[in-house]
């Protein structure tokens, strides 16, 4: 049985080990051409402490509705695991059981024919091994590339909230297995002339009915001596991987998923570092935008997205065009793709929504070049992201030079006034204090 089995996984696992990208035309989505400005006011006030556990306190910023949780974690991986768990034992478990069910449905919603958010490859495992076995190959096809710490932490969270490790690491597979449509853009130099500052912008358009939005945190990690240096992890309770964040060597991620690439991303895989796990290692361990090009030039990379990454200190920004076959880092100068609808722009560098998207690209571009030589963190939160209607799920808006985060989530279930991010009330944390945060201190 153990022979028929092994057989099966490996017959499964060749199916997904280089695989070509699905080189569609380009996305068809555009913004409302009645897109209204965001003209809430954006809460300025400090956090306030709420309560503390051992090497983890919680603090909360913002009111109402957009009352969001920052969670400060100190110690070894395991340690800060434990604390985090222990300290958010009823919101990590929500988040974790929550996201499991929405994994559940997405693949009954797949199977029907009424749900396009799951990669295709990813199905065909379903189809074929069911969808624990499918997780698991893909976590097989991903452990060995992927550092001891976050098992670590994640054992840490699961022995102080309960919660099973397998079913823990099932659900962090989900970065690779979905689809969604992100924004992001750098700014700097004759762009961002009246401050002087490198602008940053993280636009999360992912699916605003599944569980996410109820569980918005920022995690602020000051690891011990050894293991990196302090850095915020924008996502969820219980979300140890990064898909948005900024840490204290003022450097700071965004990604798109790449649903329409061309030919120049060549193939995928599914064998490799998760980009999420990726991510976060760029924002714990690197120092400088070089060493975050020779960290994913080297790296084990699996699918096809679009990074974003900028330092502060050098206020120098790049994208990344990033698959299995390319690492390839464009700026202001050189940006691809070359197109009418995705033009060149001095000391700015921009995608809207894919990788071959003209509608959103194109009014992108138009409120990129409306507030050219003044892009700020306000007019990208009351025009930008506002008129091009992107980052439904959650935003992040980075003064790497100043390091200023402002940032807005989707309307959690229950609440009252707009549902999107780029609708709601924006929250801004001065990310210098933030991470001069000790464990005996509050605010």
């Amino acid at each position: 049985m153990a022979a028929g089995l092994s057989l099966l996984c490996a017959v499964l696992l060749a199916v997904v080990v280089a695989l070509p990208s699905t080189h569609a035309a380009e996305c068809h989505g555009k913004p409302d051409p009645d897109a209204q400005p965001n003209l809430n006011p954006i809460y300025t006030d400090e956090p306030k402490f709420v309560r503390s556990v051992p090497n983890a306190s919680l603090f909360t910023v913002g009111e109402g509705d957009d009352k969001l949780n920052v969670v400060h974690v100190w110690g070894s991986p395991y340690e800060m695991g434990y604390a985090h768990g222990l300290l958010m034992k009823k919101e990590a478990t929500g988040l974790v059981d929550a996201v499991w069910a929405y994994l559940e449905l997405q693949v009954e919603q797949a199977i029907n024919g009424t749900n396009v958010h799951l990669k295709p490859w990813f199905m065909e495992l379903v189809a074929d091994a069911g969808l624990d076995l499918a997780l698991d190959l893909t976590m097989d096809a991903t452990r060995p590339f992927t550092g001891k710490y976050f098992f670590d932490e994640m054992r840490g969270m699961a022995d102080a909230t309960g919660l099973s490790f397998r079913k823990m690491e099932r659900i962090h597979m989900i970065g690779e297995l979905t689809k969604g449509a992100c924004s992001l853009y750098g700014a700097w130099g004759e762009a961002t002339a009246s401050t002087g500052s490198l602008m940053q912008l993280r636009a999360l358009d992912w699916d605003v009915d599944g569980p996410f939005k109820n569980f918005a945190q920022i995690t602020v990690y000051h690891p011990n001596e050894g293991n990196g240096h302090e850095f915020a992890n924008i996502g969820w309770t219980g979300w140890l991987g990064s898909i948005t964040g900024i840490s204290s060597k003022q450097m700071a991620i965004s990604e798109i998923g790449v649903t329409f690439p061309d030919d120049t991303f060549g193939k995928e895989s599914r064998f490799g570092n998760p980009f999420t796990f990726l991510l976060r290692d760029i924002l714990q361990f690197d120092k400088t935008l070089e060493d975050t090009e020779t960290h994913l030039k080297s790296a084990h990379r699996t699918c096809d997205l679009i990074f974003g990454v900028g330092d502060g200190k050098s206020k120098s920004f790049r994208s990344v065009q990033y698959s299995h076959s390319v690492a390839n880092f464009f700026t202001d100068t050189d940006m691809e793709p070359t197109a009418d609808w995705h033009p060149r722009m001095k000391d700015v560098v921009y995608y809207g929504m894919d990788w071959l998207c003209p509608g959103y690209s194109v009014v992108l571009h138009e409120q990129l070049q409306k507030h050219h030589g003044n892009i700020t963190a306000e007019n990208t939160i009351r025009d930008i992201t506002a008129i091009t209607q992107t980052g439904d799920l959650h935003i992040a808006v980075y003064d790497l030079t100043n390091m200023i985060l402002h940032t807005a989530n989707a309307l959690k279930d229950g609440g009252k006034g707009p549902k999107l991010a780029y609708q709601r009330p924006f929250i801004r944390l001065d990310m210098k204090k933030v991470f001069a945060v000790t464990p005996a201190q509050q605010y």
